[in-house]
């Protein structure tokens, strides 16, 4: 594995430890298997009610992102996720501007989880302040992640149980509540109602059900510490959407099902963020309520924040090893094997922002719509890029994985970014903007974007 990095010009720098399982939890962490908790009512006014919909949608949308990022990975097993791809595939000046993007939500979201789960423990125990539960939560993270990604994986498989059993716990007793008469009972309407039906409504909601699945594609992130062949990390980047899909289409339907106030939802939205603990307070009570209320902000808070600061963490690496961040981010704990300063700059940064936000009262809206919106911008280059270096470069005549999936993925997402929140696409745009005046300084001052063994190696494919 190690000479697979050497024939791109780098060295083995990172720990091989991770096995094809530890990809996976660390993906389904990622992603939270109880993700919809927190975003639940958004998504269910913002879809006419149909969020099973929203979710088997974004599922697709993202299965096809899935397979590409299987295809690239094979080419370049390396980290640094889209900033790799399209840099190599395409050309190293579009590899920039699709890291730059793509960094709208590796470095946004740490601080957006720290600020749902500082707000949802604030409002459990309301003595405690939301920014010393932001401080907390960062410090935590940080150490366990400075510790190794051994750590990481160890802490991920226990909070990966601890979930499912809270799921599995909400679903039983929503289940039993749903047979017993509480609620609409059982019926499709979360999957389709003709009533509130329109494509553009249900791709509108897509554009947010997607920060549930985002982070499969953190697992590209760890290709230098996989000790498993290139092609088995897009198998786990499959293999982790499908699961994790398959929970949040479940949870999201017995939720529906179940929600108290369904026209009072779909009219006024859901500003408290308490919708789906409304629907878990009919199904078993309060204690049921304060159950799930209490698992999103440790999932949000610890759990997937700790993999999220560990993905944005290996994304600067990659790009300050090419000389395209500061240099000083590429160094590497010799004890720990772990990205030592980008771990520490991606916590004081998540910190900064967490506590900026909390004092907004659309704070958590307006990164998640960042968030998303720069994730889907960036997997738009990940598609060409597969066309480029496979079908334009390569020769391939594998029409289906390297033309028809990349083609249908880009349209998809393609559309779900036209829907998306306006005030998004202007801030996601002026991101953008910064970084292509970033790549003009870097063109006029002599240090254009170079990736190692690029001319060597330019459209290699393994």
């Amino acid at each position: 594995m190690g000479e697979d990095l050497q024939r791109f010009g780098y060295s083995q720098e990172l720990s091989r430890s991770l096995s094809f399982g530890d990809l996976l939890i660390y993906g389904l962490v990622f992603m939270v298997p109880i993700a919809p908790f927190g975003i639940f009512g958004s998504v269910y006014s913002g879809s006419g009610g149909m969020v099973a919909l929203a979710y088997v949608v974004g599922m697709v949308a993202m299965m096809f992102t899935a397979l590409s990022y299987a295809q690239m990975v094979r080419a370049f097993p390396m980290a640094g996720s889209v900033y790799s791809y399209a840099g190599r595939g395409i050309a190293p000046p579009v590899g920039f501007l699709a890291g730059w993007v793509i960094l709208l939500d590796y470095v946004l979201v740490p601080g957006l989880l720290y600020l749902v789960a500082g707000v949802a423990m604030h409002s459990l125990v309301p003595g405690v302040p939301v920014w010393l539960w932001l401080v907390a939560f960062v410090v935590l993270n940080t150490a366990v992640n400075y510790l190794g990604i051994r750590m990481t994986a160890r802490v991920n498989r226990v909070m990966l149980l601890a979930e499912l059993v809270i799921l599995a716990i909400f679903l039983v007793v929503g289940i039993v509540a749903l047979a017993g008469g509480k609620g609409e009972g059982f019926s499709l309407s979360p999957l389709f109602n003709a009533d509130t039906f329109e494509w553009s409504v249900v791709f509108g909601a897509v554009s947010i059900a997607v920060l549930s699945f985002l982070g499969f594609d953190g697992i590209s992130m760890l290709a230098e510490e996989s000790r498993e062949e290139a092609r088995q990390i897009g198998r786990a980047m499959v293999g982790a959407l499908l699961l994790a899909g398959t929970l949040f289409v479940v949870q999201t339907w017995v939720a529906s099902l179940l929600v108290p106030d369904a026209p009072g939802l779909l009219a006024n939205g859901d500003p408290e963020g308490t919708a789906f603990y409304d629907a878990a307070r009919v199904a078993g009570g309060a204690w049921l309520a304060d159950l799930t209320a209490l698992a999103t902000a440790i999932a949000w808070g610890f759990a997937n924040s700790l993999v999220a600061q560990a993905a944005t963490s290996r994304l600067l690496y990659a790009m300050a090893r090419d000389r395209q961040m500061p240099r000083f981010l590429a160094r590497v704990n010799e004890r720990h094997r772990v990205p030592a300063n980008a771990t520490l700059v991606v916590a004081v940064v998540s910190l900064a922002l967490g506590l900026s936000m909390a004092s907004r009262d659309d704070g958590i809206s307006l990164l998640s719509t960042l968030v998303n919106f720069g994730a889907m911008t960036a997997f738009l280059a990940l598609h060409v890029a597969v066309v480029v270096h496979y079908v334009v470069r390569g020769g391939s005549r594998d029409w289906w994985r390297h033309l028809i999936v990349p083609v249908a993925g880009f349209l998809i997402l393609l559309y779900v970014v036209i829907n998306a929140n306006i005030a998004a696409q202007a801030l996601g745009f002026a991101w953008l903007g910064v970084g292509v005046i970033v790549l003009i300084v870097f063109y006029v001052t002599g240090r254009k974007p170079e990736l190692a063994g690029m001319n060597e190696h330019e459209g290699d494919r393994t």
